[in-house]
């Protein structure tokens, strides 16, 4: 089997490469005056609040504008803005949490509690930087009025537009002017309010405030009913212009929220569980590797240590793509991780007896390789997709110290089908001989003739 062989010998260099390449250069701080000390070693993956502490920030949410009923659906699309912008691949463990007024609080009824904890951050103004400036956008109409003595005097009026209905903002180019502006796109509610602004105020201003500031005043030339709208800017460098066009449309894209937050403290929360239980807890997962490698090997034989293997294999790729990715390890985390390996050795198991099976009704080496492999995928699959299913369950409808065991219990169990059904079978198939003695069959997998 030279294909199968060519193909065993690249996919271990490249997964050796991709280990030396992720898992040989520790996570160091990227910021340039970042200065390490022997308390603050770089580590090789970027750990939990439960393991290595973080920075922990408390704000107040304004919420004395909003009608009662909108609070709750307010104070929803805040967290999902803020963890769109802390959290932006759903890799790390930041925990944005809505405190739940007390039946005593003075302000219940004007602020809302927002804590935000941010793992492996011990600098808390770091940790604000990450927040950045979170804009409120507000739609207002320029109205006139005449008061008793004559006077005009012009004033903002209110509308039920705000950064709440934004969808999308993007830097686009102008199709006549071709000068950078920033297209707005609304949600269906804000699309239905925009419309009915444009077509009632043909003719009017109206003002687009961002932290009650006016950065636009367009006349309304014509009904838009389509929902989407650019943002100009009057600044006379054309780079300038870039420039205001760029940062508004990222503001808008991660900070559009319907109510303003003020800093209320800020602070260095310390570590959980600590080093001394992560470095126990991965002598354990150690330990736990190379008994179940010894097992393999002990009741296997040739296969045994090919599916020890590919293994260690799917052990490398898997942490190299949580590096990549930037997954965040807590002790939940661990505890999923080290779940899906023991996913991974169940199908190898059960390949195994599978090919064992094939051999005792007298089919050939070969070809008891090949339908053993083809009768174990369906279990292989059901199971793992139903494990699979339920990561996804538990990633998008708990809390994130669940959700970051759902994650790598999830991503693991998907690279482990791919280590049992590609890597296992490539490396049995490219020592598998023309020899068909029984001999070689127990070489192979061990005594086969026993149940």
């Amino acid at each position: 089997m030279l294909k199968e062989r060519i193909f065993s010998f690249l996919a271990i260099i490249l997964i050796l490469m991709l280990g030396w390449f992720y898992l040989a250069k520790p996570e160091i701080d990227a910021r340039k005056d970042s200065v390490i000390t022997q308390d603050e070693k770089p580590q090789l993956f970027k750990l939990g609040l439960d393991l290595v502490g973080g920075s922990q920030l408390t704000y107040d949410a304004d919420i004395s504008k909003l009608a009662k009923a909108d609070v709750s659906d307010s104070m929803n699309a805040l967290k999902e803005t803020l963890s769109k912008r802390l959290n932006p691949f759903g890799t790390s463990e930041v925990s944005i949490t809505i405190e739940d007024e007390s039946l005593f609080s003075e302000n219940k009824n004007s602020t809302k509690r927002v804590i935000i904890q941010i793992p492996g951050e011990s600098n808390p103004d770091e940790a604000k930087k990450k927040i950045g400036k979170l804009p409120i956008m507000e739609f207002k109409m320029l109205r006139k009025k005449v008061d008793k003595d004559g006077k005009v005097a012009s004033e903002w009026e209110n509308t039920k537009l705000t950064g709440a209905n934004i969808e999308t903002a993007n830097l686009v180019f102008d199709n006549q002017t071709s000068e950078p502006v920033t297209q707005v796109k609304f949600n269906e509610e804000g699309k239905n309010i925009f419309a009915d602004l444009t077509k009632n105020n043909i003719g009017e201003v109206i003002g687009i405030f961002l932290d009650g500031r006016l950065i636009s005043d367009p006349v309304i030339r014509s009904s838009i009913p389509g929902g989407t709208t650019i943002i100009s800017f009057g600044s006379e460098s054309e780079q300038k212009k870039l420039e205001e066009a760029k940062d508004l449309a990222k503001n808008l894209k991660y900070g559009a929220l319907p109510v303003s937050l003020t800093p209320v403290s800020s602070n260095v929360i310390s570590a959980s569980l600590g080093k001394d239980i992560l470095e126990k807890g991965l002598v354990a997962g150690f330990w736990g590797l190379i008994t179940v490698m010894l097992f393999l090997i002990l009741f296997y034989r040739a296969s045994g240590v090919l599916a020890s293997i590919a293994l260690i294999s799917y052990t490398i790729l898997t942490l190299s793509l949580f590096k990549l990715f930037g997954f965040v390890f807590t002790a939940a985390g661990i505890a999923g991780f080290i779940i899906s390996i023991g996913m991974a050795v169940d199908a190898n198991v059960l390949i195994f007896e599978m090919v064992k099976d094939e051999l005792r009704s007298g089919s050939k080496i070969l070809e008891a390789v090949k339908n053993g492999f083809s009768r174990a995928w369906l279990s292989i699959r059901d199971g793992n997709i139903s494990s699979i299913l339920t990561a996804i369950i538990l990633f998008y409808m708990t809390t994130s110290l669940v959700q970051g065991f759902a994650l790598t219990f999830g991503f693991g169990v998907l690279i482990s089908m791919f280590s049992a059904i590609v890597l296992t079978r490539t490396f049995l198939l490219s020592i598998v001989g023309k020899k068909n003695t029984d001999r070689r069959k127990k070489i192979l997998l061990g005594n086969y003739k026993k149940y």
